[in-house]
């Protein structure tokens, strides 16, 4: 059974009512079950979990915004966390979502639940390194879960990057030495929070991001 609970904590940063905002999430749910056999979203062991291991991990980052963010980019989308999530959470706002991603089944997917909710989000097919920055508006804030290592997501993320963009990036047990290897080669401002759902993650939030000058 669906564990509404595990999303409502987060009612109070809702764009609209939190019964609204559930109802798109039991979609969500539907069509990601739909897919997941053909198209491997999420692994197979958190599935049962989906309430509180994908909705309610994504939806944290709500907490974590402010009201001038409006503009988001996703990196490595798969499955559409935390960015669907948090899509359908601000439905009616402003907020506007670039999910990219270069698995042509998964944008198949990705395009689909955005259609099918009306969400504003637009899918972008390929790598980041693809996505040309310089037609890209500069975001207020980057997301990214369970893609890659800080070191190369700082790489994937400074062409994007402008001195008002934040990055909020999920991360696990890992992160103090993904911290101190980045800081080998990134300088950049970072505030750690304890995640809500997961006992070793955190999320980091980095600003200032920015290449140190060969010496």
């Amino acid at each position: 059974m669906a564990d509404h609970s595990a999303v409502a904590r987060y009612a109070n940063d809702f764009a609209r009512p939190v019964d609204a905002v559930v109802a798109d999430l039991e979609s969500y749910a539907q069509l990601l079950h739909k897919w997941q056999p053909v198209q491997n979203l999420v692994s197979r062991e958190t599935l049962p979990d989906l309430w509180s291991r994908h909705f309610a991990d994504s939806l944290q980052v709500l907490s974590l915004l402010g009201p001038g963010d409006q503009s988001f980019i996703d990196l490595g989308s798969g499955g559409g966390f935390p960015a669907l999530p948090l899509a359908i959470a601000l439905k009616g706002s402003p907020a506007h979502f670039t999910l990219i991603e270069p698995n042509g089944r998964k944008v198949s997917f990705l395009r689909t639940v955005a259609r099918e909710l009306g969400l504003l989000v637009t899918v972008e097919g390929a790598r980041s390194d693809q996505v040309d920055s310089r037609e890209t508006p500069a975001p207020d804030v980057i997301t990214s879960r369970a893609l890659a290592s800080l070191p190369q997501l700082c790489a994937w993320m400074k062409p994007f990057f402008a001195p008002h963009t934040r990055a909020i990036l999920h991360k696990g047990r890992e992160h103090v030495e993904e911290l101190r290897e980045s800081a080998t080669r990134w300088d950049f401002d970072v505030v750690v929070k304890n995640s809500d759902t997961d006992a070793s993650g955190v999320l980091l939030t980095l600003t200032n991001l920015r290449e140190k000058s060969a010496r």
